[in-house]
């Protein structure tokens, strides 16, 4: 379907309203963010994640510029009397030459002192903590959590089982994402091993399929995989472990399991 800018629906010339794939799957998935469409009740379409968060983004952006406009505006000035500088003539006027756009100079006559030093105090503490609130303020709204805070303590590498505890928000919120992903894409997959069985491709049946999402980015994979490796024989049997984390089904789960043998603790399958 195509729809203009006001989100009316269009019927374009040379355009087809149906055609026949021949594919029993769709050719396409419709892929959104799971967030509730608060623009438009009871819409199928879904929103940005950002769409509810413009003020929070003007936020950071302003207490940024803040932040930065109080370090360039607080930089220390020296401060000259007119009898440092040279001069030259414009017009009917005699004035003085500057060093550049931003020197500063007193006036004739403005003191004892023909140097003199201005280094006001910088405000950055109180600079910092709202640019805190503000990133903290889009982390939420954004399902991030508080993986946009700005804080000492992350001046080291930290690894991905203290991230996935420190983000618990954001951890939720990928998995809510990979919970409205996996639809759409078992639905791809399924059209693509169709369309490579028509062009002669020896490939199975689509069968039960499963997606597996790999977040070791942020998630400890190797720590998950080792904690379950030590529930085998005790509350995990080897299939299970097989299912898990090799992508097998129950009954090849389980063939290959015997095949192996019995697993020991602590020891871990393969293939």
């Amino acid at each position: 379907m195509c729809f203009d800018r006001g989100g009316n629906e269009l019927a374009p010339v040379g355009i087809l309203p149906i055609y026949d794939t021949g594919c029993p799957f769709p050719t396409f998935g419709i892929v959104k963010p799971a967030v509730t469409n608060t623009r438009v009740d009871m819409s199928p379409y879904g929103q940005s994640m950002f769409a509810d968060t413009v003020d929070a983004v003007q936020a950071v952006n302003l207490t940024f510029d803040a932040l930065i406009n109080e370090i360039d505006l607080s930089k220390m000035r020296v401060f000259l009397s007119d009898v440092l500088f040279d001069r030259e003539q414009d017009g009917n006027r005699n004035v003085t030459i500057p060093f550049s756009k931003q020197d500063c100079k007193l006036p004739q006559g403005g003191g004892e002192d023909t140097i003199q030093e201005f280094a006001p105090a910088l405000r950055t503490n109180g600079q910092i903590e709202a640019f805190r609130v503000a990133l903290q303020m889009l982390g939420d709204l954004t399902g991030f959590g508080s993986y946009f805070d700005m804080d000492e303590s992350r001046g080291y590498v930290k690894t991905a089982t203290e991230v996935s505890s420190d983000n618990s928000a954001l951890m939720h919120n990928i998995r809510r994402h990979e919970n409205s992903l996996e639809g759409s894409i078992v639905s791809i997959a399924r059209a693509v091993m169709h369309a490579s069985r028509s062009f002669g491709e020896p490939i199975p049946d689509e069968g039960e399929t499963r997606i597996q999402f790999d977040d070791s980015i942020i998630q400890d994979t190797a720590a998950e995989k080792e904690q379950d490796m030590r529930e085998v024989g005790v509350t995990m049997g080897a299939w299970e472990y097989r299912a898990k984390w090799y992508g097998e089904d129950e009954k090849t789960a389980k063939a290959r399991a015997r095949g192996l043998g019995v697993v020991s603790k602590g020891q871990m399958p393969s293939d």
